[in-house]
C-alpha cells in the first residue's frame, strides 16, 4: 500500500513537472510545422494537423481512430490547403514547399495528419527565415500554429519535440527565425548529452556494468583443502586494490563498444539488431554466471571486451534512431561516446563506494551470489523475449521504472 501511493505520488510530481511540455504538443486545436535543419542537406520539415481542425475547414467528420486510407480521398486538398496558408522566404527569395510523403500520427487527443516536405534552395542555409502560416485561423480564431525546431545539430537540438521557435495566431500569420545563433559546440554538448541520458535509460548496460564490478570488492578464497564454494570470497585490504579492478575492467568495455560504435556509426560494419540486443542479454547473464563459477579465471576482462563490442553497436543503433546523417559524424561519435563514458561514471561512482563500504560483512559473497542469480533470470528473460521477438510486458515496466527514476533525478 505504502509503494503504491508512493509510485502515484510520484507520478502525479512527474505530471506536474512535463505539464507544460504536454501543453504545447500535440493539443487539438494547435497545428505544427517540425523543421529538420542539415548543414548540407538543407532543410526538410512535416505539418502536423489534428483531423478535428480538418474537420473545421473540410466540413468531414473524422474521427479518433482515423487510418491513412480514409483521409486519402481528401489528401490532396489538404496539400493544397497547406501550401496555400504557408511560405518560407529569406535574402535568397521563396522557397518552394516540395511535399514528399503523407502518414498519420495517432493520438489520444485526436489523430494528427503528416505530411512531410523539404524546402528548395536551402543547401546553402540562410541567415534568417521568414514563416507566413495562417492554417485554420479563417475557421478558428483561437487556433494557434506552432513550427518547432525539431533537428538543427549547431543549435544543440537533436530530435525535440516540444522546441517551439515560431508562433502564429489571426494577429500574427508572419515572423522571422534566426539561424545564425548556432555553433559547432552547441552540437558537440548536445550528443554528450545524448550519451550520459541513452547510458542511464539503457537498463541493460548498467546491469552488464553491475554484474562487471560486483566482484571489483572482493578476491575469491585459496583454500587448497576445502571443496571450492560459490561463497568463498575475501575482501580486497586495499582500495588501491579495488580501484585498479574497476579502472582495468571499464577500460576494456570502454575501448570494445568504442571500436564498434565508430564502425557501425561508418557503416562498414553492420549487424541485425535482433542479434544485436539478444547478444547483449545474454551478456549480462554470463557476468553475472562469472561471478558465481568462474569461466575466465583473473581475466574478466575479457568479458568486458568482447561483450563490449556488441554494447557498441547497440549504442551505434541509437545513434541511428537520432536520425543524424554525415554532417559532423566525428564531432556526433565523440560526443556520444564521450557522454556514454560521464554516464558511466555516474554509475559506477554511485555504486563502487557502497560496495567497497560492505566489502568486509559477512553477507557480502551471498548478496553477490544472489544478486547475479537475480542478473542471470532477468538476462534469460530478456533474452528469449528478443531472440524469439516476443513482447512479454515485464521489461515494458522495468524500463518505465528506470525512466521515472532518470526523470525525478533530474537526468532527463
Amino acid at each position: 500500500m505504502k509503494y503504491s501511493f508512493f509510485r502515484k505520488r510520484t507520478q502525479l510530481l512527474l505530471m506536474l513537472f512535463f505539464l507544460p511540455l504536454v501543453a504545447i504538443a500535440h493539443i487539438p486545436n494547435q497545428s505544427y510545422i517540425f523543421l529538420r535543419i542539415y548543414e548540407t542537406d538543407g532543410i526538410e520539415g512535416r505539418f502536423e494537423i489534428n483531423t478535428r481542425e480538418i474537420n473545421k475547414v473540410f466540413g468531414t467528420n473524422f474521427k479518433n481512430g482515423v487510418t491513412l486510407n480514409e483521409v486519402q480521398p481528401y489528401m490532396e486538398d489538404i496539400k493544397a490547403y497547406l501550401l496555400q496558408n504557408t511560405s518560407f522566404s529569406s535574402y535568397t527569395g521563396n522557397h518552394k514547399i516540395v511535399i514528399k510523403d503523407t502518414g498519420i500520427f495517432a493520438f489520444s487527443l485526436g489523430d494528427f495528419v503528416q505530411v512531410y516536405f523539404h524546402l528548395e534552395n536551402t543547401k546553402n542555409l540562410p541567415k534568417n527565415l521568414t514563416v507566413n502560416y495562417s492554417a485554420v485561423f479563417e475557421k478558428d480564431d483561437t487556433h494557434r500554429g506552432y513550427l518547432i525546431t525539431e533537428y538543427n545539430w549547431r543549435d544543440g537540438v537533436i530530435n525535440e519535440e516540444t522546441n517551439i521557435t515560431l508562433d502564429f495566431s489571426p494577429s500574427k500569420t508572419q515572423d522571422t527565425m534566426d539561424l545564425t545563433k548556432s555553433s559547432v559546440w552547441n552540437g558537440f554538448y548536445a550528443m554528450i548529452k545524448q550519451g550520459v541520458w541513452h547510458i542511464w535509460i539503457g537498463i541493460d548496460h548498467i546491469l552488464f556494468l553491475l554484474a562487471l564490478i560486483l566482484p571489483s570488492v572482493v578476491r575469491r578464497s585459496k583454500k587448497e583443502h576445502n571443496k571450492y564454494s560459490v561463497f568463498d570470497w575475501e575482501p580486497v585490504m586495499t582500495f588501491k586494490s579495488a580501484f585498479l579492478y574497476i579502472i582495468k575492467v571499464v577500460t576494456f568495455f570502454t575501448i570494445a563498444h568504442t571500436i564498434t560504435l565508430t564502425l557501425a556509426s561508418l557503416e562498414l560494419v553492420v549487424l541485425p539488431s535482433r542479434l544485436v540486443e539478444s547478444i547483449i542479454a545474454f551478456s549480462i547473464g554470463l557476468a553475472a554466471f562469472h561471478n558465481i563459477k568462474p569461466i575466465f579465471k583473473l581475466k574478466d576482462w575479457i568479458i568486458a571486451f568482447i561483450f563490449g563490442l556488441f554494447h557498441g553497436f547497440g549504442f551505434a543503433s541509437v545513434l541511428g534512431d537520432l536520425g543524424l546523417t554525415n554532417e559532423f559524424l566525428t564531432l556526433s561519435l565523440l560526443g556520444f561516446n564521450v557522454g556514454v563514458e560521464i554516464g558511466q561514471l555516474v554509475i559506477i561512482a554511485a555504486i563502487f563506494p557502497i560496495l567497497y563500504l560492505i566489502r568486509k560483512l559477512k553477507f557480502y559473497p551471498k548478496f553477490l551470489v544472489y544478486l547475479s542469480i537475480v542478473l542471470i533470470m532477468i538476462s534469460l528473460y530478456w533474452f528469449i523475449e528478443r531472440a524469439l521477438d516476443i513482447d512479454l510486458k515485464l521489461d515494458y515496466y522495468i524500463n518505465s521504472w528506470a525512466y521515472e527514476i532518470a526523470v525525478f533525478l533530474g537526468l532527463k
